[in-house]
């Protein structure tokens, strides 16, 4: 027996069964709404699953892990801890945020991977996100920036440093 299924036009998905019974089609109507809705709470629960998961991780480690990793990173243990319920994609938005600066974030991160991290780190803490991305909407934030971020002293000397001639 062979299955065979499409989506046709009017929305209808369309599953015709070979050697079953013949000429024979189940139809499906699509709601384009219902989609919508439970993919976002698919989303959601990825998200929540992701989250979590990152948690789970520093729970599986014994304290002297998690004290170790700290370290290495050069942050306190509740840092460390506090960063990782945040996500790996709360610093998303520094990336954004350094392109409108005119800034390489690849090339920072490959140059100066600590300045890197203190930036990422100051921004996954940050509670301006959502100002920071309106402005990065809007195409203010080289103006604006400065107003709630942060990460504002450091990126005002990184753009000083950029803008100065190097001597050598």
């Amino acid at each position: 027996m062979c299955i065979s299924a499409g989506r046709t036009k009017k929305g209808w998905v369309s599953l015709s069964m070979e050697g079953g019974v013949p000429d024979r089609d189940i139809r499906e109507r699509h709601y384009p709404t219902v989609e919508f809705v439970l993919d976002a709470i698919a989303g959601w629960i990825n998200k929540y699953r992701l989250m979590h998961g990152v948690r789970d991780e520093l729970g599986e480690c014994s304290h002297e892990d998690v004290m170790r990793i700290a370290k290495d990173l050069d942050v306190l243990v509740s840092d460390l801890l506090g960063l990782a319920a945040k996500g790996s994609r709360s610093a998303d938005v520094l990336q954004k945020l350094l392109l409108a600066l005119s800034v390489d974030p690849k090339a920072l991160a490959k140059n100066d991977p600590a300045l890197m991290r203190d930036l990422q780190r100051l921004c996954i803490v940050c509670s301006h996100k959502g100002r920071c991305q309106h402005e990065l909407a809007k195409g203010t934030t080289a103006e604006h920036f400065r107003e709630f971020c942060p990460n504002a002293y450091t990126l005002d000397a990184l753009l000083k440093q950029k803008v100065q001639p190097s001597r050598q």
